[in-house]
């Protein structure tokens, strides 16, 4: 068993670089990246979700939060949110942070978590727990972002965080329930990015407001994705959307590996690349490159 660190978490400033963000997560598996949206990039953002939270429900069980709401498809319904999934300094380090174990990444979830006033805490966790715990070890599966899209105070809810809880062994982690937790406190257009396998949750709030903050995750490409891209953007939306290369590989609208995510014509049972569903020729080499895209 490593023992987690005691540290407070690492803030960097915006103007940072990948290799900041990269050995922050080494050392203590999270970090905040300050004021990363500027206040016109935040409000342009908050404008186009805000309407999407009030119309949404509560949660049904004390994990995701009976006083929280969790509002996602965000690809479909903001542009903003499509820009922050692209940010220079997010995307090159989720690529380089994952990058020993697949080719390419995917996006796992898009997702605004607002933990309503008199929520109570939420459970310790890691996230890498989506896979049931069948992933080895040594395997990171997932890069993970929460943007904050109002202030991140110990009262309002911020992320409980125990640095250095990356490294404990799995049976290990189960006990840290008794090892104080950082708090990620952080202004509005700030960012936390973390692990899948740093120990978190969710925190209290005991204010008369909710905190709102933009969850957006990445992980391997031959992976299964917690939200569904393919349902939450389908391709005759993609397509009207006219979504940008970079935003339609990371939903999955490309092949993962030489023969990993083609699709059958269910018209001709011919085998196609996953471009050709949004009208695209293969933007890398494939099983299925021979197959012509109309």
């Amino acid at each position: 068993m490593t023992e987690p660190n005691s540290a407070t978490l690492t803030t960097l400033e915006a103007g940072c670089g990948e290799q900041d963000v990269l050995a922050a997560l080494d050392r203590d598996g999270a970090c905040i990246v300050a004021d990363l949206l500027n206040q016109t990039q935040l409000a342009q953002l908050w404008s186009e979700v805000e309407p999407l939270i009030e119309r949404n429900a509560h949660g049904t069980d004390e994990f995701t939060g009976l006083a929280t709401k969790r509002t996602g498809a965000l690809v479909a319904l903001s542009p903003a949110v499509r820009d922050a999934i692209v940010d220079d300094l997010i995307i090159g380090a989720a690529e380089q942070f994952l990058a020993p174990w697949a080719k390419r990444i995917q996006l796992h979830l898009t997702q605004v978590i607002s933990i309503g006033a008199g929520e109570s805490r939420q459970m310790l966790h890691t996230d890498r727990l989506a896979w049931g715990g069948y992933i080895p070890r040594p395997i990171e599966p997932q890069f993970n972002t929460i943007w904050a899209l109002t202030d991140f105070t110990a009262s309002n809810g911020a992320t409980h965080i125990i640095p250095g809880s990356h490294r404990l062994d799995d049976d290990a982690w189960k006990s840290a329930e008794l090892v104080d937790t950082v708090r990620a406190e952080m202004s509005a257009g700030s960012v936390l990015i973390y692990t899948g396998s740093v120990i978190h949750g969710g925190g209290a709030n005991n204010t008369a407001t909710a905190r709102h903050g933009l969850n957006l995750t990445y992980c391997l490409s031959w992976l299964r994705t917690e939200e569904n891209q393919f349902l939450s953007c389908p391709p005759d939306l993609v397509t009207e959307l006219d979504l940008a290369v970079e935003i339609t590989d990371l939903l999955g609208y490309t092949s993962a590996n030489y023969a990993l995510g083609y699709y059958s014509d269910p018209a001709t049972g011919n085998l196609c690349p996953p471009e050709a569903a949004i009208g695209r020729k293969p933007s890398d080499s494939g099983l299925t490159n021979a197959v012509a895209t109309t």
